[in-house]
């Protein structure tokens, strides 16, 4: 990958509430300015999870800026191109609108914390999990990417 270039990512989920929201917040932190990370949902919520921004700032993670939003925002004209659309969940990964074919389509499967019920404990740790799970896919992800030509 050239250093001088960056790439933007966008991950795609159904609510965008979550897990696509704790992957941008944790790309953009991580991706040292090299990734430009977005996300967007299929039929997002509107609102960004209470949990979701509660185990950002646990680690250390700017909350700032981050929404839910329509996908359809990165499909008009006009959108920044997408280098790799990433879905994190099987719901998206089905109904993922059409990039153009230079777009890298990933999938990674994760379980929705938002989707879990039980005390505000148990909630939080599974949030932590989905948090954490990304956290290690985009480390990996980002090292990848120094391989590219």
């Amino acid at each position: 990958m050239s250093e001088s270039r960056s790439y933007n990512v966008l991950f795609l989920c159904t609510g965008n509430s979550a897990r696509s929201i704790l992957a941008e917040a944790l790309l953009n932190h991580h991706g040292k300015g090299r990734f430009k990370a977005y996300s967007a949902g299929s039929h997002p919520t509107g609102a960004v999870n209470p949990m979701t921004l509660r185990v950002l700032e646990e680690a250390g993670l700017p909350t700032a800026g981050l929404r839910s939003k329509s996908w359809d925002e990165f499909i008009a004209a006009g959108a920044s191109p997408i280098d790799f659309v990433i879905t994190v969940c099987d719901n998206a990964r089905e109904t993922c609108p059409v990039f153009p074919a230079r777009t890298r389509r990933i999938h990674w499967s994760i379980e929705d914390p938002a989707a879990i019920q039980g005390s505000e404990e148990e909630r939080l740790s599974t949030f932590r999990q989905a948090r954490d799970e990304l956290r290690g896919r985009l480390r990996t992800f980002v090292q990848e990417q120094n391989l590219l030509p």
